[in-house]
């Protein structure tokens, strides 16, 4: 166990690939156990890892996000929301939120998502008057729902890992995206009616919303197709994936935003976004199939149990560990990592597995938003060239409310298994 958390430590601070990282922690851990035959079916490890159907999905759904993002998508949907709400004070901040809950819907990344909210929306937010800070905090903050609100490639990993429906993991998450939607709306009003930020414009304009909503139109179909089709059995997670690259290349060129000349490029970009995290969920299986050998996660399970056996209990204590975990750790490490460790715990004291791997997604993601290592906050840092502690200091209040829609679906399981028991 010292050899794991030295090696995790070291390669971590001297700045090697979060996906070697795990590698080599369980490459350490391997000769820890002082037993080399375990080197054999190494590979073997590597490779049942991402043998898995399910897995398909991920690069499609990467490289429909990839194509999306070039096509235009964002600025169709931002004009729209801001011909829903643009007439109400400090409407944009509301936009900012809903066309992150769009994005989300359609990409699936948070990374994905705050770049491009960081890149287009802020500085629209900025020309209508808004503080930088503030436009910042916003647009990152909408990036963790990426892989919140269905469909999203963290739902299908956790799904794998832990044997759980994916079409019920997508169900799953609706409710939670919507309700940190609108926390993180309720932050921005707040917020805007301190500050006294302006109206984007005087009045509702009918004539203008239906001509937004037709721009847009293609691109709202989206998330909507992908989650009728996996729930219905009208396509699978990875056929949803393909449809959805096939229809972000439609909106591409019927937009005229996307040439083919690009396509080669988004190709490359695609596949080193996917290799990427198919080489953490690769190297992840090793070290969890090690820390199993070891017995890691018993004794995890049996110190946790040793203190309480009550469910809400032990989701406090599992949530309250990764949100710390989170300060330090990237979102696919520490669900590869502990993911299925906790896994066990749940399920020993009786926690429906949906449940509890939705929490783990959402709590993962708030930590991409907390210093020092929030992935978020230094893709915000670079897009939007602030210095970091500023971006932090204004993030507080949406990561707060973030946690209290946390705590709410830890108390109220209801609230997140309501679709999946009913629809999945």
């Amino acid at each position: 166990m010292t050899a794991l958390i030295f090696t995790f430590i070291l390669t971590l601070i001297i700045g090697m690939p979060i996906a070697f990282v795990i590698g080599m922690t369980g490459m350490a851990h391997i000769l820890s156990l002082d037993n080399m035959q375990y080197f054999d079916v190494f590979i073997q490890r590597l490779v049942s890892g991402v043998n898995s159907n399910s897995y398909l999905c991920i690069p499609m759904f990467v490289l429909a996000g990839q194509l999306m993002n070039r096509g235009g998508i964002t600025e169709r949907l931002l004009g729209f929301i801001r011909e829903c709400i643009g007439f109400i004070r400090g409407g944009m901040a509301y936009a900012a939120v809903m066309v992150g809950m769009l994005l989300s819907a359609i990409l699936g990344s948070s990374n994905a998502v705050a770049s491009i909210m960081c890149s287009v929306v802020v500085p629209e937010l900025e020309k209508d008057g808004y503080d930088k800070d503030f436009s910042i905090a916003v647009s990152a903050s909408s990036g963790i729902l990426g892989p919140i609100i269905p469909p999203g490639t963290s739902m299908v990993i956790m799904a794998v890992m832990t044997g759980v429906s994916v079409r019920s993991m997508f169900y799953a998450g609706v409710i939670p995206g919507i309700l940190i939607g609108v926390a993180f709306m309720i932050v921005a009003g707040i917020m805007t009616k301190v500050r006294k930020y302006p109206k984007s414009k005087e009045h509702f304009e009918a004539k203008s919303w239906i001509q937004s909503l037709l721009r847009a139109g293609p691109s709202l179909l989206v998330p909507f197709i992908i989650i009728f089709g996996v729930s219905f059995g009208v396509f699978t997670a990875a056929e949803a994936g393909c449809i959805a690259v096939a229809i972000a290349l439609a909106c591409g060129f019927g937009y005229h935003n996307l040439s083919l000349r690009e396509l080669p490029e988004i190709m490359l970009q695609s596949i080193h976004t996917s290799a990427g995290i198919l080489f953490i969920v690769a190297f992840g299986n090793v070290l969890g199939w090690t820390m199993a050998i070891d017995q890691i996660p018993v004794k995890i399970s049996e110190a946790i149990l040793s203190v309480t056996s009550s469910p809400i209990l032990v989701l406090f204590m599992i949530m309250g560990i990764m949100f710390m975990l989170g300060f330090v750790l990237e979102g696919y490490s520490a669900m590869m990592i502990f993911g299925p460790v906790f896994a066990v715990v749940a399920a020993a004291v009786g926690i429906d597995l949906i449940h509890y791997c939705m929490l783990f997604i959402i709590i993962i993601n708030i930590g991409l938003l907390t210093p020092p290592v929030g992935m978020i906050l230094f893709v915000a840092s670079n897009i939007c060239d602030i210095p970091l502690s500023k971006i932090s200091r204004s993030i507080w209040p949406f990561v707060t409310v973030a946690m209290i829609a946390v705590l709410i679906l830890i108390c109220f399981p209801q609230l997140m298994l309501f679709l999946p028991s009913h629809m999945g």
